[in-house]
């Protein structure tokens, strides 16, 4: 007996999660606007910086976890007076040393290793500072779909250490993350609440909106201007084996969670019902979180 059309894309679907993550990756940034999304807030975030200095200043930044990232084009041009480009990924780090020096951009910099060992402790963090940053603070720090890779236990003291000790007396901490918590079922979020509560018994508590209530309740930032809002991230792929790499990169196969045979034919069945044969696009609710200090006027997020 022939295997049908859809035994097929199931079989497909669940195949293609064994690619790398930065494949998947790949294919998540070609077919959504996440980059786009982010570029455009960064973009805003950049403009305060700019209102906040002399245009004759070069401004200087670090970036956490996006190295060879499309928003690099906009850091890039944005902090002549030195990019710092912090990563544990030394492939995507080499792709962006090619890139130095084929296009003799000698203010950026490559640093490869684990962020949460360097500023963890605040001592560390300046000694990041002094041995990493020649010895000067930065206007902007971007943590851009960063912090999944740390427990949320720990995220004010990373935030508040690279507040105190690596960001400037005027400048920014630029952080995104997937919102945690929604019932459109359409959605990246409640796709992975769904099946890793049931499957694992957890949920995503990475939460930045209530980071930002916590937050403003801390006499650290007690001065700053924190701001915040949520966003639309729209992907569709018409090719399924694509559209599922995604799918197991959102539920985070097989690096934090792994799936059995059956529990991913049940995944992949339920995404091939629900987005394959409807055409209907993946959302994601993208939250934005920006911290200015510093800064005597409302800033922009």
């Amino acid at each position: 007996m022939p295997v049908s059309v859809d035994r097929k894309m199931i079989e497909l679907g669940m195949k293609v999660a064994d690619l790398k993550m930065c494949q998947e990756d790949k294919i998540w940034s070609r077919y959504s606007n996440d980059k786009v999304d982010i570029g455009e807030q960064l973009a805003r975030v950049i403009r305060t910086l700019s209102m906040a200095f002399p245009l004759s200043r070069p401004l200087r930044a670090l970036s956490i976890g996006s190295s060879d990232e499309p928003q690099f084009r906009i850091l890039e041009t944005a902090f002549r007076g030195g990019l710092y480009l912090f990563d544990v990924d030394g492939e995507a780090l080499e792709l962006v040393k090619e890139r130095i020096c084929r296009q003799n951009t000698d203010h950026v910099r490559t640093i490869c290793g684990d962020y949460k060992k360097s500023f963890l402790d605040p001592g560390k963090a300046e000694l990041f500072v002094k041995n990493r940053l020649h010895g000067k603070r930065v206007d902007l720090i971007t943590l851009h779909h960063s912090l999944y890779y740390c427990r949320k236990e720990t995220w004010h003291t990373i935030l508040q250490n690279l507040y105190r000790k690596v960001l400037a007396p005027k400048g920014a901490v630029h952080v995104v993350l997937m919102d945690a918590e929604t019932e459109r079922r359409d959605s990246t979020t409640w796709l992975y609440n769904h099946f890793v509560y049931k499957f694992f018994g957890c949920r995503n508590d990475q939460d930045l909106i209530e980071l930002k209530r916590e937050l403003k309740r801390n006499r650290i930032f007690r001065n700053a201007q924190i701001l915040s809002r949520t966003n639309d991230v729209r992907f569709f792929v018409d090719d399924f084996e694509k559209f599922m790499a995604v799918i197991w990169m959102i539920l985070l196969y097989p690096q934090v969670h792994t799936y059995s045979s059956k529990q991913k034919e049940e995944v992949t069945r339920f995404v091939f019902k629900m987005f394959w044969q409807r055409k209907k696009p993946l959302i994601q609710l993208q939250d934005h979180l920006v911290i200015y200090r510093g800064i005597g006027f409302d800033g922009l997020i």
